[in-house]
């Protein structure tokens, strides 16, 4: 079994002496782990460091077998990315994202995306929109997505100010003003230089607490 693909390092683990077990988030087979013998070497620990980008050509006898990975540098952008604490705490964030997922189930949007915010994270605003967009995208595809495009008490697709935490979808004002205390306030906003869809990007409860994150909201939701 052989196959090569485009992927990012989420993150590396030892084997043995001289080898390691790398993570990655491939565009065709998504997360995917495999052997990188050498790993520790001085070549390769600059490429094996999280957020690089790499062409990855994975082999094994069986396609059940953890396999071995050869990767070639692509794009090395972790020297970069260890330049502000946003960065860091970024890129190890949406690696534990991506471990929701189920491994080898592709998400090639997932991959895209992940691409996009890494380059963004010199512009924190920025970075924290995008991120919560990817955070919402994964929650999509684990089955916990969010229904922001109309009302769900009245289809209407006007001031839609709030989100159900039972349904996980948008609600008018003035269909949820009655509900206003259980609801979710949803404030949308928008990256700089680029119109972003009418999805929330901040989420607070109605009384102005601290912000929540969609996981929390989902879990619950779950519940």
């Amino acid at each position: 079994m052989q196959w090569q693909d485009e992927a990012i390092i989420i993150g590396v683990k030892r084997h043995g002496e001289t080898s390691v077990i790398a993570e990655l988030m491939t565009r065709d087979r998504g997360r995917h782990l495999g052997l990188v013998r050498s790993g520790r070497s001085r070549a390769m620990q600059p490429v094996l460091q999280a957020g690089n980008r790499v062409e990855a050509v994975w082999r094994a006898r069986l396609d059940e077998h953890l396999g071995e990975f050869k990767l070639e540098p692509v794009r090395l952008r972790a020297a970069k990315l260890m330049e502000t604490a946003t960065a860091v705490y970024g890129v190890q964030a949406m690696g534990a994202l991506l471990r929701l997922l189920p491994e080898r189930d592709p998400h090639p949007h997932l991959f895209d995306a992940l691409d996009i915010i890494l380059d963004a994270f010199d512009d924190p605003s920025d970075a924290g929109e995008l991120f919560v967009r990817f955070e919402l995208a994964v929650l999509n595809d684990l089955g916990f997505g969010l229904d922001l495009t109309e009302c769900a008490a009245t289809g209407g697709r006007r001031d839609l100010v709030y989100v159900s935490p039972k349904s996980g979808r948008a609600v008018s004002r003035e269909a949820g003003a009655p509900y206003a205390d259980r609801c979710w306030l949803c404030r949308a906003s928008s990256a700089k230089g680029r119109l972003l869809p009418p999805i929330a990007t901040a989420w607070r409860k109605p009384s102005g607490s601290p912000a929540i994150s969609c996981t929390a909201m989902s879990t619950n939701r779950a519940a």
